[in-house]
């Protein structure tokens, strides 16, 4: 059964390449590989964190777990909304090749004009880093968000979702304590496996109903009720983060542990309303796909803070190399396991993404709900409206940011301006160009409106 799940894997990752499938490297001692815990953050600013420089928000577990790390506090995510975000991490695939763009299919969880069914069938075809790691000893865990239909489908040999609209009985993780994860980390720790963890919780997501104790702190230090909510649902994520962390150290675990952490997609409070605010969430600004990235593993990682450009993308061949498993050549992210070990400078200074509606408009089509493409090169950001006017995905989910509308081209130096203040699109046409022609190379356009910017 073991091997035949592998070729079943091999053969569908091949489907994305003419390479040849890929074959996994088994190793034969499994006491000696390592555990594999993720920590994904929900709907979290990129430098809403003690260790990224915040002058309120208090994160002092994940200031500890980057003081252990190698930290890349210029990490992205490809794309600024949840479900697309999440099967990046699993599949290690740009939402246009893993074909989930948005979170429902058009019309709405509610309204759907196609079956959410159709949209599931995805997980059952591409291979998952769950399931990679299953086939090779591992007993592996969802907890927290997952959208894609019941654990077992995403290839899990334990969690909590049973399969309802992303997460159901996973999201009482954290919220409602960690034993679930604890359990089963016992258990695996019975049956002398290595284990995976998808601590994924529904953290600092809303509903921002966090202790009130936490809710009194913030209130005291800020004006408006609804940012000090949300400030305590990132202390009240960060301390979930403790306990998880604290429960691998008391149990001899976090040597032989790699953690690495990273946020689905931003989110920047509106101080006025229960809800995201402008340039954030769903938006390809840096507050929608800016996220810190970090490895842990004492004893095996440096700690350290790096300023390389790094993507989610690159998590998954990382894992399987730092598990000793082989690489498939096809993946679009880089192995940097080897620059993670040894200290190296990584040699790429580029980065991708793409934003779509909320609702996937045509399940087999992804450009029919894109709403931009961007991309950064050493300090510049370049960001393209798909064809010059629509906001939001082809009309999918409208952002409704009227600021935006009148510049469907924007151009910054992210470094010196990383709350993207100052539109440089005018100012630098050929730089506009030059990034632009690589975004056109790598995004596979069908019907190339982003021809806009040469008008």
């Amino acid at each position: 059964m073991k091997n035949k799940l592998i070729v079943l894997v091999s053969f569908a990752l091949a489907l994305f390449s003419c390479q040849q499938p890929i074959k996994t490297k088994v190793i034969s001692s499994v006491a000696k590989k390592p555990n594999i815990v993720l920590i994904l953050s929900d709907d979290q600013a990129w430098n809403d964190y003690g260790f990224m420089g915040h002058d309120i928000v208090e994160t002092p577990n994940l200031d500890k777990l980057a003081s252990q790390s190698v930290v890349f506090k210029r990490g992205y995510v490809p794309t600024p909304i949840c479900r697309p975000s999440l099967m990046t991490l699993s599949t290690g695939l740009y939402p246009h090749q893993h074909k989930i763009t948005g979170n429902d299919p058009k019309g709405g969880f509610r309204n759907a004009e196609f079956p959410r069914e159709e949209l599931l069938d995805n997980i059952d075809t591409i291979p998952t880093l769950q399931k990679l790691l299953s086939a090779n000893g591992y007993l592996t865990h969802q907890s927290g968000k997952w959208w894609e239909g019941d654990y077992k489908r995403g290839g899990f040999t334990h969690g909590m979702t049973e399969g309802k609209r992303h997460g159901d009985k996973g999201l009482d993780i954290g919220r409602k304590g960690m034993d679930s994860i604890f359990n089963f980390i016992k258990d695996a720790q019975s049956k002398d496996n290595p284990f995976y963890v998808w601590y994924a919780p529904f953290l600092p997501h809303m509903p921002h109903n966090p202790p009130d104790s936490l809710f009194q702190k913030y209130a005291a230090k800020v004006d408006s009720d609804h940012l000090a909510r949300y400030y305590a649902m990132v202390e009240w994520f960060d301390q979930t983060c403790g306990e998880l962390i604290d429960y691998l150290d008391k149990n001899g675990l976090r040597e032989n542990t790699l953690i690495y952490y990273v946020c689905d997609n931003g989110w920047i409070q509106n101080p006025d309303k229960p809800k995201f605010d402008t340039q954030s969430k769903q938006t390809p600004m840096e507050g929608g796909v800016r996220t810190p990235i970090l490895f842990s593993m004492p004893g095996t990682l440096k700690p350290s803070s790096r300023k390389e450009l790094i993507s989610s993308i690159d998590i998954l061949p990382t894992i399987l190399d730092a598990v000793n498993m082989e690489v498939p050549q096809n993946l679009p992210g880089l192995n940097l396991w080897d620059n993670l070990k040894s200290e190296k400078e990584i040699d790429r200074n580029i980065v991708f993404g793409e934003a779509y509606g909320h609702d996937i408009i045509d399940k087999d089509n992804p450009e029919a709900s894109l709403g931009y493409l961007w991309c950064i090169e050493d300090d510049w950001k370049l960001i393209l409206s798909y064809d010059g006017a629509l906001e939001g995905g082809n009309g999918g989910y409208d952002f409704t940011h009227d600021e935006v509308r009148s510049e469907p081209i924007r151009l910054y130096k992210i470094n010196e301006d990383p709350f993207e203040k100052k539109n440089l699109a005018s100012e630098y046409p050929d730089k506009v160009q030059q990034i632009k022609e690589k975004i056109e190379a790598w995004y596979p356009l069908r019907e190339r409106r982003l021809l806009i910017v040469n008008n």
